[in-house]
């Protein structure tokens, strides 16, 4: 996978912050497709930080969309050390470089990259989602956790309910979305060539059992797992 290189990654939080608000400019958030049918494949990735063995290792994980197969897998790690330090708001760089190494070496293309952190819903618009998304000019999806940025009302207790995200100014930046009935919602937002709805649908038609999507709750396990 093509990987444009625009700026350092070891730099000062102050200079990843003049970074991300000059990166911001290059956002674009329309679709190369239309509908949710002409996504095929699904890539998730997630990055585990093993404190007693100094290490982090990430994951990608591709899947088939249609049956959830897995068509491939890379795990990469590095000695801890080395990451950028954890500042809310600046995750891109402590896990994306890692990451790139990873889709540096998947041989296949995903359609649309599930991130677990979150794509425009961010101070800067710039989240993890987005800032990969730019690097390597894929559809990208932010799917958290947790708020990082913005205001909500909570959706109603039913699969697939969702209420938006907005920030100061009430422009909607995202979606809080229930995945299952009786679990806390996931906050979805567009990364980087897709719009909000496709991305809800995406997360939505990627949810198996689990509150989690299926390609970012398999590449948690292959992030955790041993290499030997």
């Amino acid at each position: 996978m093509k990987i444009k290189k625009l700026h350092d990654w070891q730099v000062s939080p102050q200079e990843a912050i003049n970074i991300q608000n000059k990166l911001k400019n290059k956002v674009i958030l329309a679709s190369p497709y239309q509908s949710l049918e002409e996504i095929k494949t699904v890539a998730g990735c997630d990055v585990n930080y093993e404190k007693k063995s100094a290490i982090v290792q990430a994951a990608v994980v591709l899947i088939r969309l249609k049956d959830w197969t897995i068509i491939e897998k890379v795990i990469i790690k590095k000695p801890l050390k080395q990451s950028f330090p954890y500042i809310p708001g600046l995750l891109s760089f402590r896990e994306a470089p890692l990451l790139l190494l990873a889709f540096q070496k998947i041989k296949g293309i995903p359609d649309v990259i599930l991130f677990d952190g979150h794509g425009i819903a961010h101070p800067r618009q710039l989240g993890l989602a987005t800032h990969i998304g730019i690097l390597i000019n894929k559809s990208t999806i932010g799917c958290a956790k947790s708020l990082l940025w913005g205001e909500y009302n909570e959706p109603e207790n039913l699969k697939g309910a969702y209420s938006f995200l907005t920030d100061k100014n009430l422009k909607v930046i995202g979606a809080v979305l229930r995945t299952r009935k009786d679990v806390k919602p996931v906050f979805v937002s567009s990364g980087y060539k897709i719009n909000l709805d496709l991305a809800v649908e995406v997360v939505e038609a990627c949810c198996k059992k689990y509150r989690i999507p299926e390609p970012l709750r398999l590449a948690h396990y292959y992030s955790k797992t041993k290499l030997h």
